[in-house]
C-alpha cells in the first residue's frame, strides 16, 4: 500500500475548508485575509512511497516523518529489526559505520524495532538493548506492526532506502551486502545535492564468511506452541507437547543409546510448561535433574532468555555430556569453581552460549534449577569469525 493515495482525500477536504471560510468571509470584508491564509498553508513537495505510521516510543530523536526528512534535503534508511534477532544484531556494526560517516551529510537512519517476543514490546527493554548495542541513531517502537504493514515487511532485518525524490531506491533483506548498500547510500546522497567524496567508502570489519565446511546448518528453534503449532513448526520432538497448549506435563528423554536424537527437533526432561512464547522449566530443582537437549549443526549457538525482573538464574551448558571448553565458549558463558560451564541470566536477551573453532554436529544440554527458565529461542550459525 502506498500512503500518498490516504493522505490526498484530507488534503482535499482541507482545501474545500479553506474555500468555504474564504468565501463566507468575502461579505465581512476579510476576503484578501482568507485568501492569504489559503495561500500560506504548507504543501508537500516531497511524497514518499511509504510513510512511518502508528509508532510509539521514540529513541535518540524526537518523532520524525520520511516526507520531513526528504522535505530537508536527507535521504533516510529504515530499517526494521528486533533486538533478540541474531541476524539483525549481526547488521549494527555497518549501521554504525554508516551513521558516523553520513549522519552529517544527510543519511537518516530509522530503526523501526516491531518486536517478536512479548518482552521486546516493553520500551525499559528496548532502551535497555539499544544502550547495551550502542545504537545512536533513532529508533521508534512499532508495537502495532502498523509501519510493517504499510511497507509490506516480511523479514527482520529488512532496510529500505529512500531516496531525495520520496522513492524507495534499494531494499535488501537479511544480513550482507554491506559493501552494495554503502554503494547506493553514496549515490543517493549524491543525487540529493550532498558531497561525500572526501569519505572513504569500506566495511568497519570484514563481512563475516560461511565456514565452507558448513552444510545443512540447524534451523531457528523455538520454545512455544504459537510456532510449533504450525505447518512449519513442530520444533519439539515429544508428541505429549503437541497434546494441549498451557499445560504442566512430566517428559522423559529418549535413550539415546538406543535412539539417536531428531536433528531440528529439541527435547525435554522432567517438568515443562508449554507456553505460548517459550516453553517453561515448571519446578524449582535442586540438581539440574531436569533439562533441555537438542543435536545441532554449526559454529555458534545463541539462546533467547527472559528472565523476571531482579530474578536472576543460572543456565548450565554441556556439550556432548561435558561442560563447554574456554575454547568452545561463547561471550556470555562463564566458568564456576567446579568448572562448569554456565550462563548467568539477569536481562530479556539473547545469549552467546557456544562459539565452536571448527563446525561440527554436537549435543547440547542446557539445564537451571529455577522455575523462572523460559527458552523462546536458538539460533545458529556458521561464520567462520562466529557468533
Amino acid at each position: 500500500m502506498r500512503f500518498a493515495p490516504r493522505s490526498r482525500p484530507l488534503a482535499g477536504l482541507a482545501l474545500l475548508v479553506l474555500l468555504l471560510v474564504a468565501a463566507a468571509c468575502a461579505g465581512s470584508g476579510d476576503a484578501g485575509d482568507a485568501g492569504a491564509a489559503a495561500q500560506s498553508t504548507p504543501r508537500p513537495t516531497v511524497v514518499p512511497d511509504h510513510e512511518l505510521t502508528g509508532l510509539g516510543t521514540w529513541f535518540n530523536s524526537e518523532p520524525f516523518t520520511i516526507a520531513e526528512q526528504l522535505e530537508a534535503g536527507n535521504i533516510v534508511l529504515v530499517d526494521f529489526w528486533t533486538y533478540t534477532c541474531i541476524n539483525c544484531v549481526r547488521t549494527l556494526p555497518y549501521l554504525r559505520d554508516w551513521h558516523e560517516k553520513y549522519a552529517e551529510r544527510g543519511l537518516v537512519i530509522l530503526g523501526v524495532h516491531t518486536p517478536e517476543f512479548d518482552f521486546e514490546y516493553d520500551a525499559e527493554n528496548v532502551a535497555e538493548a539499544i544502550e547495551r548495542l550502542g545504537v545512536a541513531w533513532p529508533v521508534a517502537q512499532d508495537n502495532a506492526f502498523a509501519t510493517w504493514r504499510e511497507f509490506e515487511n516480511r523479514y527482520w532485518p529488512a532496510k529500505y532506502l529512500f531516496g531525495p525524490r520520496g522513492e524507495i531506491v534499494y531494499r535488501h533483506f537479511g544480513e550482507g551486502a554491506y559493501e552494495e548498500t554503502e554503494r547506493i547510500i553514496r549515490a543517493a546522497l549524491v543525487a540529493a545535492g550532498h558531497d561525500v567524496n572526501d569519505i572513504t567508502p569500506g566495511l568497519p570489519e570484514p563481512a563475516p564468511e560461511r565456514d565452507p565446511e558448513a552444510s545443512d546448518q540447524t534451523r531457528e528453534l523455538y520454545g512455544g506452541y504459537a510456532r510449533n503449532y504450525t505447518r512449519v513448526g513442530l520444533y519439539a520432538a515429544q508428541v505429549q507437547y503437541y497434546d494441549a497448549p498451557d499445560e504442566e506435563r512430566i517428559y522423559t528423554d529418549i535413550d539415546t543409546s538406543e535412539e539417536p536424537r531428531m536433528h531440528h527437533r529439541w527435547y525435554v526432561h522432567g517438568l515443562w510448561r508449554n507456553e505460548r512464547e517459550a516453553i517453561v522449566h515448571a519446578r524449582e530443582t535442586e540438581q539440574l535433574e531436569d533439562y533441555f537437549a537438542f543435536v545441532f549443526r554449526a559454529r555458534s549457538v545463541n539462546v533467547v532468555l527472559n528472565p523476571p525482573r531482579d530474578e536472576p538464574f543460572e543456565v548450565y551448558i554441556e556439550i556432548d555430556g561435558r561442560p563447554l571448553r574456554p575454547e568452545e565458549a561463547g561471550a556470555d558463558v562463564v566458568f564456576d569453581a567446579e568448572g562448569r560451564s554456565l550462563i548467568e541470566v539477569d536481562e530479556p536477551r539473547h545469549y552467546a552460549i557456544v562459539e565452536l573453532p571448527e563446525w561440527g554436529e554436537h549435543e547440547l544440554k542446557l539445564a537451571s534449577n529455577s522455575d523462572n527458565f523460559a527458552i523462546f529461542a536458538l539460533t545458529f550459525g556458521s561464520y567462520l569469525e562466529g557468533a
